[in-house]
């Protein structure tokens, strides 16, 4: 179980820093183990953390790509994981961590929105594309995982 929440301002407006800290907080219980918190121009993403796949710090959420351009929160686990890291390194991606938040992370690097095709499990996730100025979220499609808009 992991917990993530955010806001999303299209006139760009900075989000309030201690107004995510207390969205982040409520969610203790869900992410007694760590937590993470994204904030440019326009999104606030957070996440708390229940580490299972990757216990280390590289696993820490948001999970951003190499340059910092898109930026991934999730919470619940990715049953295929393993078979899209897979493919995605046959064609050439080079992953940082082990988590499945990265091959999330990846799958919309690689596929766009149509990496959503390819996930099977139970999850809710929101990816920010800071070029795209795009916030992609979902959730499974039986809503194992809450997703609230």
């Amino acid at each position: 179980m992991c917990g993530i929440g955010g806001v999303w301002y299209a006139d760009r407006r900075r989000p309030n820093e201690a107004a995510l800290s207390r969205m982040s907080l409520s969610m203790t219980s869900r992410g007694p183990d760590d937590h993470g918190m994204l904030i440019e121009d326009g999104i606030g993403l957070v996440h708390r953390r229940l580490s299972i796949l990757d216990l280390s710090d590289a696993g820490r959420c948001p999970i951003a790509n190499e340059d910092g351009s898109i930026h991934a929160v999730h919470n619940g686990e990715i049953y295929n994981y393993r078979q899209l890291r897979e493919e995605l390194s046959q064609s050439g991606v080079e992953f940082q961590t082990q988590a499945d938040t990265e091959v999330l992370l990846r799958s919309y690097q690689a596929w766009g929105k149509d990496a959503l095709q390819r996930v099977r499990g139970m999850f809710a996730f929101a990816i920010w594309d800071r070029r795209a100025r795009r916030l992609f979220c979902a959730r499974d499609p039986f809503g194992k995982k809450p997703l609230y808009f």
